[in-house]
């Protein structure tokens, strides 16, 4: 039984085994792309284990703490500093803390301060700067104990002037 008029004779056959070759190319790249298209599968939803809120109230305090499943803890506590003293005097201020574990097992732990001296983070698996350079530190402790005297840096308004 022929599939087409002229189709049938052996010298097709190479043309016919192209194109199945180009359409079993085309459905088998379909599959794979609607696999890869498919919405993941993420994980059981992780469970919050503690949650607790206070604020903002009026004078600008508030906290807040939670703990999940996958030991996940935050906290965080705020407040204004220097509180109805008029505006540029009041700062306001956030202390707090978090914990996790990194992919590697070991413990991240972080405190910090946020206040008029910006952000202040502490951490021991946060970097440190490299020492000072003793030539360094000797010009530095030079420099503090010989200060410039004042005026000394004033410009000379004449100068460059005949």
């Amino acid at each position: 039984m022929a599939l087409a008029p002229g189709l049938d004779n052996k010298r097709n056959q190479p043309v016919l085994e192209k194109i199945f070759r180009v359409i079993s190319f085309i459905v088998l790249s379909l599959l794979v792309t609607s696999l890869y298209a498919q919405p993941q599968r993420g994980n059981d939803p992780i469970p919050i284990l503690r949650y607790e809120s206070e604020g903002p109230n009026v004078d600008g305090s508030y906290k807040w703490a939670y703990e999940t499943g996958n030991e996940i803890v935050a906290q965080e506590k705020g407040y204004v500093k220097n509180f109805g003293q008029g505006e540029g005097k009041e700062v306001q201020t956030a202390e707090g803390a978090f914990s996790y574990k990194a992919p590697d097992g070991s413990s991240i732990a972080l405190t910090y301060v946020a206040d008029e001296n910006g952000f202040q983070p502490q951490g021991n698996h946060l970097p440190t700067p490299p020492p000072i350079p003793p030539a360094i530190q000797r010009a530095l402790e030079y420099i503090a104990a010989n200060p410039q005297p004042q005026g000394q840096n004033i410009p000379n308004k004449n100068r460059g002037k005949r």
